[in-house]
């Protein structure tokens, strides 16, 4: 079994906009479904070989699909991604801003649904996909996404000052500002806030602490296992901001359709995954 994950930390240019690049390679395992989790960021992946299949999307009123590049947006329910025991591509995590300045549209159009690239790109997509499949390794493929990436480029298409820092406000508390707390520090009432941040991210804001703060628990859990540490849920709880263990088992289940543990046993062969983004959003 190969399980090769290689975290990438995008140019300084493009930070504001990828969270993080992921190259992996993962042959061996028993054919059959991974999860696809919320997170505060949007997805684009780029296949190095065979299309990724969609089983399920966010939308349940979206229908199954193979894709070749893909975007999904901000969501709030799990997807579910077929594969025959092999997978290989690379994983970017795009912030809403990353979303007008790369992909020309703001993220809330995108929520909760996945699209092929080239419906945002139109043939770009299709030169991006060709270049990063004819690279050789991983610094190559990389080297090639940040060229493109920063030639597309348009930061003067930025999403409101307001829902910029709402925003970093929410995933930087890692959840833990209450909205009312959000919405003084902005100087919108909450009212307001929820209108505009829900318009362009595609989720309210309580929707949006409530996924930070499961983000992290969820890298913190995978990270722990994969370093052969015990789970200690009670501790991931209190250290994460729930309430208790039942709180973050009731958002686990929320959001993956699982409680942790089950979790677990169903993902661990996907925790590398989770090793190199941690490593790819570190502090420089």
């Amino acid at each position: 079994m190969r399980q090769e994950s290689v975290a990438h930390r995008p140019h300084p240019a493009l930070r504001p906009f990828v969270a993080a690049a992921v190259g992996y390679d993962h042959e061996g395992l028993p054919p059959g479904e991974h999860l696809g989790l919320p997170s505060p960021w949007l997805t684009l992946i780029l296949t190095l070989d065979e299309p990724l299949v969609m089983a399920a999307h966010p939308d349940p009123g979206q229908s199954p699909g193979r894709f070749d590049a893909l975007v999904g947006g901000l969501h709030t329910r799990p997807a579910r991604i077929a594969h025959p025991g092999r997978q290989a591509g690379i994983q970017l995590s795009l912030t809403p801003a990353g979303a007008r300045a790369l992909l020309g549209v703001p993220a809330g159009a995108l929520a909760s649904v996945d699209l092929h690239l080239d419906e945002l790109l139109g043939r770009a997509a299709d030169e991006v996909l060709g270049r990063v499949r004819a690279a050789e390794g991983w610094a190559e493929r990389f080297a090639v996404l940040d060229a493109v990436l920063l030639r597309r480029l348009r930061p003067a298409d930025e999403i409101p000052d307001g829902v910029a820092e709402a925003w970093r406000l929410t995933t930087t508390s890692h959840g833990r500002l209450r909205v009312a707390e959000v919405a003084r520090r902005v100087g919108w009432s909450p009212r307001y806030l929820e209108q505009r941040f829900r318009a362009e991210t595609g989720l309210g804001p309580k929707e949006a602490a409530r996924i930070a703060r499961f983000d992290v628990a969820r890298r913190a859990l995978a990270g722990r296992v994969a370093a052969g540490h015990p789970a200690d849920l009670a501790g991931l709880a209190a250290a994460g901001g729930f309430a208790d263990q039942a709180h973050l088992t009731r958002e686990w289940r929320a959001f993956s359709g699982l409680p942790p543990t089950r979790w677990l046993a169903a993902e661990f062969g996907y925790v590398q995954d989770t090793r190199a983004l941690d490593a790819a959003l570190s502090p420089a």
